[in-house]
């Protein structure tokens, strides 16, 4: 299993590997406070915050570390959040599906279904990942219910895992989805997305 900057393409969303070409998108999206309120990084201020970041996702794919989407709508043709493979663990073949966010417009709306679908697909078919883990913050009560409703398995907290943004003492809620039960998932997802 080794991750790699792809195309993946559904009906909704296209994700391809983050670049410079994505900025001026992701500053227009990117914002919103609400959407960073649990991630480490700030809303975007300046489209200098946007290439910045961009910059550092870049590295990160060089580097093999992780692999960040810029995450394109198929109708509107530009990107309007990211999401990305990280924690990559190549030997043991276990992958987390994360650092996602999208414009507040795109939420609650199918970009997430499909995003996870493509992601997940690609984890468990071509890359023959064992287990796809995906973490949120405990106070993203959404976030959880979402990672349910897809079928992954709550696992358990890690107390004062992080420091958020905010200064709160995150305590991180971890899921995850096996290989043995990928292919529930992946029709759980399919009627999902034809809904």
């Amino acid at each position: 299993m080794n991750p790699q900057p792809i195309l993946l393409v559904g009906q909704h969303v296209r994700l391809e590997p983050v670049g410079p070409q994505h900025a001026h998108d992701l500053y227009a999206v990117g914002q919103e406070e609400s959407i960073w309120r649990c991630l480490t990084t700030p809303p975007f201020a300046s489209l200098d915050d946007a290439r910045q970041w961009v910059d550092t996702c870049v590295s990160h794919n060089e580097s093999g570390e992780r692999v960040q989407f810029a995450v394109i709508h198929g109708a509107e043709e530009r990107a309007i959040g990211s999401t990305s493979y990280l924690d990559i663990d190549r030997p043991n073949r276990v992958l987390e599906i994360g650092s996602t966010w999208y414009g507040v417009a795109y939420q609650r709306t199918a970009v997430n279904t499909e995003c996870k679908y493509l992601l997940m697909r690609h984890a468990f078919e071509d890359l023959g990942a064992l287990r796809v883990c995906l973490k949120t913050d405990h106070r993203n009560e959404r976030s959880q219910r979402a990672i349910e409703r897809i079928g992954g398995v709550r696992e358990g907290v890690l107390r004062n895992h992080r420091i958020a943004r905010d200064g709160v003492n995150r305590h991180s809620v971890y899921y995850s989805i096996i290989d043995s039960e990928w292919a529930g998932v992946k029709e759980r997802l399919e009627g999902m997305l034809a809904a």
